[in-house]
């Protein structure tokens, strides 16, 4: 016996009816949204990519897209924040797991593009739960087929631009720099927000600005202060659409210890959400919320926070259908 689902006046279903339904009860779809199979079309798709072979440190994100959905459950209907009902505004539904190879990275990575192409063909907008960030590659390539390079605005401690690791051309740690040179991202408007830590040598960065990226660290963030972020954000993307890639280890890890390389002096939860609120000006086209490891995750601490972006990425969708 399936949820009943709540039916919005515009004739979207929304969430399991939390007045007859517990919210620990049924099975967990993000937000207890309606399955893919339960509607007759979809504007925003949540899916999850249970991939983790191409981490460099810990592994388990493989584990995140299920951990991220149970942290969902509190999700309800309404954002103040941005006065939005997102899911009364666009029809927004879970689609279970894209299928990967779990022991070959070039499969793997081929059955995510082909995954999301599937999911796009109808036009919807896709916001996938990681997984490692590797994920971020195949999701640009379908974003690319059809809307061209993309300002990309990449939450993340780390550049993740780097060449290889071990020879490995495609992995957690490489994915904007392969979208770079295959023409994905738009030069002259992505950035990194949220950066931080140490690099292997100060070419990394000099690789990262020809790459195509501008930075917003965390010490900028701290010192100038969130609205100077925003500020400058709004400067860099202009009106080009958006991807939104977000590795939840841009959160300090007292806010997202559950995560494979984290890093101290991130941002607060606060913060980033604050931020990813201003996108409800932009045309978002698709996201991703990555590098959740539950192993590592006690109370749902890292599950929580992630769950808010993924609402947050779904509202800014909302408010530019």
């Amino acid at each position: 016996m399936g949820p009943d689902y709540v039916k919005f006046d515009s004739g979207k279903l929304g969430p399991a009816d939390a007045s007859k339904s517990p919210r620990f009860a049924d099975i967990a779809t993000f937000a207890r949204l309606p399955r893919l199979d339960d509607v007759d079309s979809a504007d925003v798709i949540v899916v999850g990519v249970p991939f983790d072979s191409g981490v460099s440190y810990r592994p388990g994100t493989r584990f995140g897209p299920s951990h991220v959905r149970e942290a969902s459950r509190l999700l309800r209907p309404y954002n103040p924040a941005v006065d939005i009902a997102p899911f009364a505004e666009v029809q927004v539904v879970d689609a279970g797991d894209i299928p990967v190879n779990p022991f070959d990275i070039s499969e793997a990575v081929a059955d995510m593009e082909r995954g999301a192409d599937e999911l796009r063909a109808s036009g919807a907008r896709l916001v996938a739960i990681g997984g490692d960030h590797t994920l971020a590659l195949p999701m640009l390539r379908s974003v690319a087929k059809q809307h061209g390079p993309v300002a990309v605005v990449h939450f993340d401690a780390h550049l993740d631009t780097w060449d290889t690791y071990f020879g490995a051309p495609v992995t957690h740690g490489t994915p904007f720099r392969r979208a770079s040179e295959e023409g994905l991202i738009d030069l002259e408007a992505s950035l990194h927000v949220g950066t931080r830590g140490p690099l292997y040598s100060k070419q990394d960065l000099r690789d990262d600005e020809r790459l195509g990226f501008a930075i917003i660290s965390t010490d900028e963030i701290e010192n100038e202060g969130v609205p100077v972020a925003i500020e400058r954000m709004r400067a860099r993307l202009g009106d080009r659409p958006v991807y939104l890639s977000v590795d939840i280890d841009v959160l300090d890890p007292a806010h997202a210890p559950g995560t494979g390389t984290p890093e101290a002096g991130g941002m607060t939860s606060r913060e980033l959400l604050r931020m990813l609120r201003e996108f409800s000006g932009f045309n978002v086209v698709g996201a991703d919320v990555v590098e959740v490891s539950p192993a590592y995750d006690h109370a749902q601490i890292t599950a929580m926070s992630a769950s808010h972006v993924a609402y947050e990425i779904i509202s800014a969708m909302a408010a530019h259908p």
